[in-house]
């Protein structure tokens, strides 16, 4: 009886998942629906509904566009990290050295954890240190992430510098990362989406990664990519803004109005 019973409560629990699963008709969106959402920023949005191989893209031009990843860096880097030992796990602590910073979280100790959901620069650019240059051109080589140039310094190359990617490639990476199917092991791969989780309901769960920086001669650019679970059923997007005012945050919101109007968040 006890075996029934909690097997009756399994099929319920994947009966009432399946019913809370949002059912958004992307092919009735156009670019120009999503305009109003960008005021006076050259941005990009696109979303991939990978089930139904649906999209839904504002500015496709810029998609495909490689621009600086920013701290939207952070995911591959924390896999980086990971699979070399620099760091052993998203709980491991870098003392904080004094510098005083604009962002005043930083001013602090920091786990991986914490320095992914604060984008804490320093603490990346230390791990990054230890990995190496030759470490760290072999694991984006074989990422194939964007145009995998770190010539820009191995502490600088993602801020502004010589690495640059798409948002098109943003969500080819993110939807390799949700499978399982990138050159690392399983279990850095799960530490990085469990540092990801932005949100965790009955219904989803949502990841995400902001990212700001000031490429050089440009405009300020922010970037906001992640995706939204519902069971197995993933929603990928990638938005980047740049203009005056433009910062990870803020493509945060844009991109949350975005999802709340396609009907992917509540």
């Amino acid at each position: 009886m006890i075996r029934k019973a909690a097997c009756l409560f399994l099929i319920l629990g994947a009966v009432l998942a399946a019913c809370s699963a949002p059912a958004p008709n992307l092919d009735d969106v156009t670019s120009e629906d999503l305009a109003p959402f960008f005021e006076d920023y050259q941005a990009c949005f696109v979303l991939w509904d990978v089930a139904a191989d649906a999209y839904v893209t504002h500015n496709p031009e810029r998609c495909a566009q490689r621009i600086s990843p920013c701290s939207t860096y952070k995911i591959p880097h924390s896999l980086i990290a990971l699979e070399t030992g620099v760091v052993p796990d998203q709980h491991h602590v870098i003392e904080w050295d004094g510098t005083q910073y604009p962002v005043e979280v930083w001013n602090q100790d920091h786990t991986m954890a914490s320095a992914v959901q604060n984008s804490v620069v320093w603490y990346f650019q230390a791990v990054a240190s230890e990995i190496g240059t030759e470490r760290m051109q072999a694991y984006l080589d074989q990422f194939g992430y964007g145009n995998r140039d770190i010539s820009g310094g191995l502490t600088r190359f993602w801020l502004g510098s010589s690495l640059e990617i798409s948002a098109d490639e943003q969500i080819d990476f993110l939807h390799r990362l949700d499978m399982g199917d990138l050159p690392v092991s399983a279990r850095s791969m799960d530490i990085v989406k469990e540092v990801l989780v932005l949100e965790e309901t009955d219904a989803y769960v949502y990841r995400g990664k902001t990212g700001s920086c000031m490429p050089e001669g440009e405009h300020p650019l922010g970037w906001f990519v992640g995706y939204v679970s519902y069971g197995d059923r993933p929603y990928i997007f990638a938005t980047n803004i740049q203009g005056a005012g433009a910062e990870g945050q803020k493509a945060r919101q844009v991109s949350e109005e975005i999802l709340e109007y396609l009907g992917v968040l509540p």
